[in-house]
């Protein structure tokens, strides 16, 4: 089987809007979204021997390995509704993955088309952060600036009350900026060698965003 269609990597710090602009990608371009998180529980739920391998360090609390991450990638990749294209969100994480990833797509003759990077300003993600409500039945994500739900604190989807994660607090965004950076900093310095990454200025309006991003990928 080979993979034609539209293939993309988005990456961005967390709150840089990439769940939005996933959204507006996979509407526009009919491709699939992929982010690995889904991919390991819907793995897990179809009891695939990846899954089940992923299961075991998850439930551990521990990272799963590249291995089994490239591994179930590669799996779900192969499946049918890949076939007009895909956008992988949360992979790769580390130039060990990317590689991998490069050899498997040219192996079907489905290499990555372009790698979309959101950039965006330390402050302004303080501010996005600290502002975002997910829906915790649904998954649903909204902003207080940027993306209101229509009835305030009631979910759009499923009209389920409306939390603030956690980890969406000034001190744990600065550890994670610090993760993503160290992580993500070598990518797009792999990517832009191979002349496939381009950078989107991710706080504009959402609409802005991705006029430029449809502006790179044409229609």
């Amino acid at each position: 089987m080979k993979i034609s269609g539209l293939n993309l990597i988005l990456m961005g710090p967390p709150g840089a809007g990439k769940g939005t602009q996933s959204e507006l990608i996979v509407s526009k371009y009919n491709i699939v979204h992929l982010s690995t998180g889904d991919m390991f529980r819907e793995a897990y739920k179809n009891k695939t021997k990846t899954g089940l391998l992923a299961h075991e360090f998850t439930s551990k609390g521990q990272l799963v390995p590249d291995d089994v991450t490239i591994a179930l990638v590669k799996e779900r990749l192969l499946q049918d509704d890949c076939k007009n294209g895909y956008l992988l969100d949360g992979f790769p994480r580390t130039i060990e993955q990317a590689e991998a990833l490069d050899e498997f797509t040219n192996s079907i003759s489905s290499p990555i088309s372009k790698v979309i990077a959101l950039d965006a300003d330390y402050n302004e993600l303080v501010k996005r952060i600290t502002s975002r409500r997910v829906c915790p039945v649904c998954g649903a994500s909204y902003n207080l600036f940027t993306k209101r739900p229509l009835v305030e604190g009631v979910c759009d989807h499923c009209q389920s009350k409306l939390v603030q994660r956690d980890d969406d607090t000034e001190a744990k965004l600065h550890t994670r900026l610090e993760a993503y950076e160290k992580q993500t900093k070598p990518l797009l310095d792999y990517y832009a060698k191979k002349g496939l990454l381009v950078k989107v200025d991710g706080l504009q309006e959402i609409e802005k965003v991705f006029a430029d991003i449809a502006g790179v990928l044409g229609e």
